[in-house]
């Protein structure tokens, strides 16, 4: 591989072409297919504790540091090579590489090995994040661009949906077609792993577009410092909102499965599907949702319109997750956890375009990166917190620690989210006031 493989061009595409299109549905598909295994593991908490006789800590790290001691550390080096070198040939080292980290944890005699494996198979979901987003403003036509965000996430929230919806037919599969006498939960990722061959050869077939610098671009030093420096009060704030944000999310995403079963006695089955439909709901609604708020919040709040709706998304899931907290039965939990998920789904979703906005083409794929690491922290510390503390402070009542993780950090979500909003506000206004 060399840099000769690199195209540059000027400008946005100025229409889809069909290879192109299919690019962007198989990087949705690719990662959702990743996801789709992280709802096979939540679902089988209990049994991955039983096999490996570990305590609710152990699977709060697994679930929260798993995917960033390998997947998300090599998003920043991967990141150079995205920048210089073919996008395509770096998204097919990924999926084998994926496929082959999740047979071995299949295989894992012990929770070392399987916890290194499951890390591993965080490549595709962290080491992904640059490359989706440094292709999509190569992919897409400027006027599409959004939309092109938005269909991914979409694709790969219904994988993750997927994962769980699906999760006790995936295993019943791996049941069926694996005759070996290995756990159940074993079989389900070898049933995923499976479907990364096929994945692999579709592929083969994606795009590698050239690159698209714009005038911008050209003029912004190659230089990750720099824009840091330039920007470094709006990125503080950016990352306080967002990273206190994902720290609720998560602590409650990666740990519920396992705190309906033990609150409310709910099988695995029952609760996958339930869960399967509620992700993908969220996730799909969001989308019309937050496409709708961004157009008309513009208008009157500018670039401040996308904290102001996480602010709000934020705010709004404190008192759904009291409601969660009390519920007396089974359904009533689904329904706070629906609200939970769709309000913070249409927080996080506009993210990306929000970054592909302030990051120069240059440096976008290493700026990804970075901010693909800062996520998997933040993702890290909430099922981490509040497995800690089931174990050491709640009596494993996993509900009640996922309450006291989340409430805090979505309050000060919101607190940097309306600093941000502040200083985007005082920013538009010292500009006109040039102008003028």
């Amino acid at each position: 591989m060399t840099k000769d493989d690199v195209v540059m061009t000027a400008g946005a595409p100025a229409a889809w072409t069909s290879r192109a299109l299919f690019t962007v549905v198989f990087l949705g598909l690719s990662a959702g297919i990743q996801l789709s295994d992280q709802g096979i593991q939540s679902l089988s908490l209990s049994a991955i504790q039983q096999t490996f006789d570990v305590s609710d800590s152990a699977l709060g790290a697994l679930q929260g540091l798993a995917g960033i001691l390998i997947g998300s550390l090599l998003a920043i080096p991967l990141s150079r090579f995205v920048d210089k070198y073919s996008r395509k040939r770096i998204l097919l080292c990924l999926v084998a590489a994926s496929t082959s980290m999740t047979v071995l944890s299949a295989f894992a005699p012990n929770f070392i090995l399987f916890f290194l494996g499951r890390s591993s198979t965080g490549i595709i979901e962290f080491a992904m994040i640059p490359l989706v987003y440094s292709m999509i403003p190569d992919l897409a036509p400027e006027r599409d661009r959004v939309l092109a965000n938005l269909g991914f996430a979409g694709l790969m929230a219904a994988g993750a949906s997927g994962g769980y919806y699906f999760g006790g037919a995936i295993i019943d599969a791996g049941e069926a077609f694996f005759p070996f006498a290995i756990e159940a939960w074993r079989k389900g990722f070898l049933v995923v792993a499976v479907l990364g061959l096929p994945l692999f050869v579709l592929g083969l077939l994606t795009l590698d577009p050239v690159r698209r610098v714009t005038e911008q671009g050209e003029a912004t030093a190659n230089s990750i410092v720099a824009f840091i420096r330039e920007h470094w009060k709006e990125i503080t704030l950016f990352i306080g909102l967002a990273g206190f944000l994902l720290i609720a999310v998560q602590a409650l995403n990666q740990l519920i499965a396992l705190a309906l079963d033990r609150r409310f006695d709910a099988t695995i089955t029952t609760i996958g599907q339930a869960m399967g439909m509620l992700l993908l709901m969220a996730s799909t609604c969001c989308l019309p949702i937050a496409g709708v708020l961004d157009r008309v919040l513009t208008r009157f709040l500018g670039r401040a319109a996308r904290p102001a709706i996480m602010a709000g998304g934020a705010i709004a899931s404190v008192p759904v997750l009291l409601m969660l907290f009390n519920a007396s039965n089974i359904n009533q939990a689904y329904t706070a956890i629906g609200l939970f998920l769709l309000l913070t789904s249409t927080a996080n979703v506009l993210v990306p375009t929000i970054l592909q906005d302030l990051i120069a083409a240059p440096i976008r794929a290493r700026c990804f990166a970075i901010w693909s690491f800062l996520v998997s922290i933040f993702s890290a510390v909430g099922p981490l917190v509040a497995g800690m503390l089931s174990d050491w402070a709640y009596q494993n009542e996993l509900m009640t620690a996922i309450t006291v993780t989340a409430i805090p950090a979505l309050v000060l979500s919101a607190v940097f989210a309306f600093n941000l909003v502040m200083l985007q506000r005082e920013s538009a206004v010292n500009n006109e006031l040039q102008l003028a």
